[in-house]
């Protein structure tokens, strides 16, 4: 009889403790692939919530709330909670567990994926967010009018940890830069993957996202576009990286249109170097300052350099 491998034995016990872990919550079948993990622990929940530093007047918004562990908590301490929740079944589920209560009154439910619905009013942000849309959440969250006091969010901890680095550390990114532009940025603990069910694949952290108020006085367009320039091959110099030819064509074309549409007179030769990259300059206010000044936008840089160009249908208005 064949010897069963080591690795397919694994992966069937592995199996196995997925499918006890389902039937503990009453048969619901979990879609990992959308970042269904329910947090678990309630030492935890209770952790986050108490970071969160809620008062009893807070409208709380939640993202994922699953089935519910931490809204029933939210809904002991705020005066509203607005839960947005993509699962129809989570959906009823979240309001089972809340049926015939007095907090049944202070939940709202928002269905549908929440990148894609306009955000309510709300003071704060507390969610065990799926990891597929850490990102681009995050960025909907700091653009969101009017202003939010804070948000606690799980993230992953690779994620969480380029949303708190600083400039030297290995991590340091676009998404660092971006993020802390707009807003302060903690990280409040790690959370293991033993802590959800199902157990996701990658370990945990939680972060505190505080939004500045008033936000740098900036095009957040056009300072996406720059940095998204000077990060395409990080360890390259600014000049090294505005010589290339992919952006030297990206800001002409970008310029010719600029002028188009304003009717403002273009020069003949273009040429953005001239007296600017003789300046050591350190901040990346005054270069993009410098380049603004000198009718240059970067709006139109906004994605990978290899497909910029075809974004340049659509001007500036």
């Amino acid at each position: 009889m064949p010897k069963i491998k080591s690795g397919a034995s694994g992966r069937c016990r592995e199996r196995q403790q997925q499918r006890r872990e389902l039937k503990s919550v009453g048969g619901l079948m979990f879609n990992t692939g959308i970042g269904q993990h329910v947090l678990k622990n309630p030492l935890i929940v209770n952790s986050i919530i108490d970071k969160a530093a809620l008062r009893p007047t807070d409208v709380v918004l939640e993202v994922g709330p699953g089935t519910g562990n931490m809204t029933v908590k939210l809904l002991e301490k705020a005066k509203k909670v607005i839960a947005c929740e993509l699962d129809l079944r989570l959906v009823a589920e979240l309001h089972k567990r809340v049926q015939g209560t007095p907090l049944a009154s202070k939940l709202q439910v928002m269905v549908g994926d929440v990148l894609k619905t306009d955000l309510p009013f709300f003071d704060a942000c507390v969610a065990n967010l799926p990891y597929q849309i850490s990102s681009p959440f995050v960025f909907k969250l700091l653009l969101h009018r009017p202003f939010f006091r804070c948000a606690v969010l799980m993230f992953q901890r690779e994620f969480a940890l380029r949303l708190v680095a600083k400039p030297g550390d290995k991590l340091y990114c676009r998404l660092s830069i971006n993020t802390q532009l707009l807003a302060r940025v903690d990280h409040l603990m790690k959370v293991g993957k033993n802590n959800f069910r199902p157990p996701p694949k990658v370990e945990s952290s939680v972060v505190r996202i505080e939004p500045k108020n008033p936000p740098p006085p900036i095009n957040f367009q056009e300072w996406d576009g720059l940095v998204r320039i000077t990060f395409v091959r990080k360890n390259k110099t600014l000049s090294a990286a505005f010589k290339s030819s992919a952006v030297q064509q990206l800001l002409e074309k970008n310029y010719r249109i600029h002028c188009s549409v304003h009717n403002i007179v273009s020069r003949k030769c273009f040429c953005c170097f001239n007296n600017l990259l003789c300046f050591k300059m350190s901040l990346y206010f005054l270069f993009c300052f410098i380049y603004h000044y000198k009718i240059l936008n970067f709006e139109h840089s906004i994605g990978s350099l290899k497909d910029s160009m075809s974004c340049l249908t659509s001007t500036r208005t």
